[in-house]
């Protein structure tokens, strides 16, 4: 999820449990703490660029590590608070703002490694999307105006919309799995993999991923009423079969980079449409009817030994903007790819 609104729901959780005398330190703290388990991002090694995406949302996101967590933020913020709060309330609300970051990310799609180092599983509840304002915005009213009364029953508000935001995307998601096991069978399909996620900043657009056999099918869903849904047929592409395509590299650097982007991509290879030697995320695109992947790995087999660079694929146009904006509003249109 985005920086700002870690920060603001860590602040909800601090709030909550402070009394109004320290209410606007709980705030800041929790605030802080929950936005520092996203600095590992800043982990990263310039000749291994797999590595980065690796350790994001591993180690500093995983369940067993909110102690420590938030003992390094309780140290630093209390150097600057240590005249006016204790330390030991200061390490409550960084607990308690911590402890958000790793499960509030696991509600997005990539996945959260929560039971780092015992389980090494990305969880992804693929509720909400990493960014979605109506969802922020409802959360920054509410500690906004705690924050202002020094008064955490406000606080407790953002908690209550949180809870009935994250309710409707999953009634949102069982919805979308309907549809998408009804599409399969109307195209006489046996679904193996499926992948039901919000496009990104809203809860309405939702993007449909299943894998049949050795192809991978992607579709747009219309969900924003209980009536019935807009669907928006989309692309098909073969699922790549690294292991055999480059069976003659085992061993090489290549071929271990191939099967670390293989599982960070969940096993949704497929070769870029537009770039032959990117092998991409089938999972991510610009529209949910595409699979134009957003990112991929660019593979040059004449340096098998060199790790493979990571490229992205953001590209906006007013084509994909103007389709996007169509489907989001359920418009009934002709899309071009």
């Amino acid at each position: 999820m985005d920086p700002v609104t870690h920060g603001i729901i860590g602040a909800s959780a601090s709030q909550s449990f402070s009394t109004q005398k320290e209410h606007r330190y709980a705030a800041v703290t929790g605030l802080l703490a929950a936005m520092l388990a996203d600095l590992d991002i800043l982990i990263s090694d310039a000749s291994d660029p797999l590595l980065n995406i690796e350790i994001h949302r591993q180690f500093s996101h995983s369940l067993i590590f909110i102690p420590v967590g938030a003992l390094l933020a309780a140290g630093i913020l209390w150097w600057f608070m240590r005249q006016k709060i204790s330390f030991k309330k200061v390490y409550l609300f960084s607990l308690l703002g911590y402890a958000t970051s790793g499960i509030v990310d696991s509600l997005t799609s990539y996945g959260t490694k929560l039971l780092w180092p015992f389980i090494d599983e990305r969880f992804s509840w693929n509720i909400i999307s990493v960014f979605d304002p109506l969802f922020s915005l409802g959360v920054l009213i509410a500690v906004g105006l705690a924050f202002y009364y020094s008064n955490n029953k406000i606080a407790q508000f953002a908690w209550a919309w949180m809870l009935l935001y994250l309710l409707f995307g999953m009634i949102q998601q069982e919805r979308g799995k309907d549809v998408a096991k009804s599409l399969a069978n109307q195209r006489n399909h046996q679904i193996e993999e499926l992948v039901v996620k919000p496009t990104i900043g809203n809860i309405f657009l939702w993007s449909i991923r299943y894998k049949t056999t050795d192809t991978l099918y992607a579709d747009g869903l219309h969900l924003m009423s209980l009536t019935a849904p807009t669907i928006y047929e989309g692309s098909a592409a073969p699922l790549l079969d690294w292991k055999k395509k480059y069976r003659s590299y085992q061993g090489t650097t290549l071929y271990n980079d191939i099967k670390r982007f293989d599982t960070l991509s969940d096993g949704y290879l497929i070769q870029h449409p537009e770039h032959p030697n990117i092998i991409g995320d089938g999972r991510y695109a610009m529209l949910p009817t595409a699979l134009n992947p957003l990112w991929g790995i660019k593979i040059d087999t004449t340096n098998a030994e060199m790790h493979v660079p990571f490229k992205t694929f953001r590209n906006p146009t007013s084509n994909v903007r103007s389709n996007f904006l169509n489907m989001l509003l359920g418009r009934n249109h002709t899309f071009t790819r």
